[in-house]
């Protein structure tokens, strides 16, 4: 009997693609409770990497500077054999008090969600009041899994 898992496992050289077409991110950090702290988050993929931009104050940054483990997930469908997706487990990097960093991501971020294209790579930047307040997180992948139902027969497990 074939495995499942197998078949539904997303083959690795499609998931740039994936990240690229996604708009919102879960992202999971420790809280300190011990707890899974979640939030969902716009993104950008940055230089190759999923990258955010947050408060620098806010609980997800206070939790990964005490634990850089982060977990990220991306999800797409409705219907069941419609349901395709990648959790990707790995290490956050923070970049606090580059407020010219900060206001590039966020001008990828914007782009993104305005249905434009990225900024240049070398298009000049200026820090923002907004973008003193925030900072950005890179994750960087250490496992990576992922689900895509349409492989299934019949849209369901025994079909």
């Amino acid at each position: 009997m074939p495995n499942v898992r197998d078949r539904i496992r997303i083959p690795e050289q499609d998931f740039p693609a994936i990240i690229e077409a996604g708009r919102t991110l879960q992202v999971a950090s420790n809280g300190p409770r011990g707890y899974p702290h979640l939030v969902a988050m716009w993104y950008a993929v940055v230089d190759g990497v999923i990258t955010f931009t947050t408060y620098t104050k806010s609980q997800k940054i206070r939790n990964l500077q005490r634990d850089s483990k982060i977990t990220v997930m991306l999800e797409s469908g409705v219907e069941y054999n419609e349901l395709k997706g990648l959790v990707i487990e790995g290490e956050a990097e923070l970049f606090i008090g580059d407020a010219e960093y900060t206001a590039r991501v966020m001008a990828f971020v914007g782009a993104k969600h305005a249905g434009l294209p990225a900024p240049a790579a070398d298009a000049p930047v200026a820090a923002t009041p907004q973008s003193t307040k925030r900072c950005v997180v890179r994750v960087h992948p250490t496992h990576t899994r992922s689900w895509d139902h349409s492989g299934l027969a019949g849209g369901g497990y025994g079909s």
